[in-house]
């Protein structure tokens, strides 16, 4: 496992490394520095613990594009880098779109928009069951993935059982198809939701949202990133 200031220094070198998807490049680098601040500082998932029940589940809901999401993998020494120079190919784990049979590190296979907080809903409410409190679920999902109506069902049910365990992080590049009045926050905080907005790009604000508490609700954090500036 790399350290933090070497391994997040590596991530471009990785990422240049995967060619062949570049229409999707922007979706990828959107993603980076959440990525990174979720695997290197908050969340609970080792190399050796991929399998342990009591680990952190992470959900990539955004799986078009996954550059950044392999990277990070790598960075942290859960999947191999010399895989990521293949990706795409008939004979590579590493698709277009990730497949959890197929990668150590995966919770679901992704890519087709708006399933992935449902499923998240579902993950955390199985974990309750079982009565396992530590695990946090993370999931996350960009802002045109709320034009699916999966989502608004998640997002009601989600607050009404007040799963406290559960993270959206909204990655807000103002791709939306249809665009949100006021801000794209309101659409979690009208349900009850904790909420907070920072600079997606800002690896201290991240943290700060991702660790603070939230007792008895579920949190979302809109981490705002510019389009432009993530090529």
């Amino acid at each position: 496992m790399t350290t933090t200031a070497t391994g997040y220094a590596r991530l471009p070198a990785l990422m240049a490394t995967m060619t062949g998807d570049e229409k999707h490049a922007l979706a990828a680098a959107s993603t980076v520095d959440v990525l990174w601040v979720l695997y290197d500082r908050v969340l609970n998932i080792r190399p050796d613990g991929l399998t342990d029940p009591d680990r952190d589940r992470f959900l990539l809901s955004k799986g078009h594009g996954p550059a950044a999401y392999y990277a990070v993998l790598a960075a942290k020494g859960i999947i191999d880098p010399s895989l990521l120079a293949g990706w795409g190919g008939r004979d590579s784990a590493l698709g277009y779109h990730p497949d959890r049979v197929l990668i150590p590190g995966v919770e679901i296979s992704s890519g087709s928009l708006g399933h992935g907080l449902p499923i998240a809903v579902g993950v955390a409410l199985g974990l309750r069951a079982r009565g396992r409190t530590t695990p946090r679920v993370v999931v996350l999902v960009g802002d045109g993935e709320l034009d699916e109506g999966s989502n608004s069902e998640a997002i009601a049910m989600a607050a009404r059982l007040g799963l406290d365990r559960l993270t959206v992080v909204l990655i807000d590049n103002d791709s939306s198809t249809h665009g949100w009045p006021g801000r794209i926050a309101d659409r979690f905080a009208v349900e009850g939701w904790a909420i907070t907005t920072v600079n997606g790009r800002d690896h201290d604000e991240l943290h700060t949202a991702f660790t603070t508490p939230h007792p008895g609700r579920p949190t979302a954090v809109v981490a705002v990133t510019n389009r432009k500036a993530a090529s």
